[in-house]
């Protein structure tokens, strides 16, 4: 039963980020909060053993997400309708620009932008929650930051 209120409070407290980080991964708020329950649901089942809570769930919110863009079906159905605008907002509108540009990076270039500058977590960190080498970590950071430069550039020459 302790394992049960340690592991509410910890979906209480820690929610909020890890729905960002979902976000910011998958660029839709429905999605993020699907990946998020299948996460913290994954996570239940091995709570006992975790002994950091907070990178347990960010690595299989990551390898979930991961697995959900292998398999490219994400549920979506055609529609005649359009959709409704979004009931969320990513964050105060200052850096509305610099979201929608990292969301035009590739799925893999964005979860290491959202990791190494968004959860600020070091490159190892990255390398680990990816199954990859640190070395690809920052092969990908710098050939996201290289589209972001590029992005920027455009966005200002098409203000003028």
């Amino acid at each position: 039963m302790a394992d049960r209120a340690i592991f509410q409070d910890f979906v209480v407290s820690r929610s909020d980020r890890l729905l960002r980080t979902a976000y910011l991964l998958a660029r839709d708020w429905d999605v993020a909060e699907d990946l998020l329950q299948e996460s913290l649901a994954k996570a239940w089942f091995a709570w006992p053993r975790v002994e950091e809570p907070e990178a347990y769930v960010r690595k299989i919110l990551v390898t979930t997400y991961v697995s959900w863009w292998r398999r490219r079906w994400r549920g979506e159905l055609p529609s005649d309708d359009l959709p409704e605008s979004p009931a969320h907002d990513a964050g105060d509108g200052r850096d509305d620009g610099l979201w929608q540009a990292v969301g035009r990076l590739p799925a893999r270039q964005r979860a290491v932008v959202v990791l190494r500058f968004y959860e600020d977590l070091p490159v190892a960190e990255v390398a680990g929650l990816l199954g990859c080498g640190e070395g690809t970590v920052k092969s990908q950071t710098a050939k996201a930051l290289a589209k972001l430069r590029v992005d920027e550039t455009i966005v200002k020459e098409l203000r003028r």
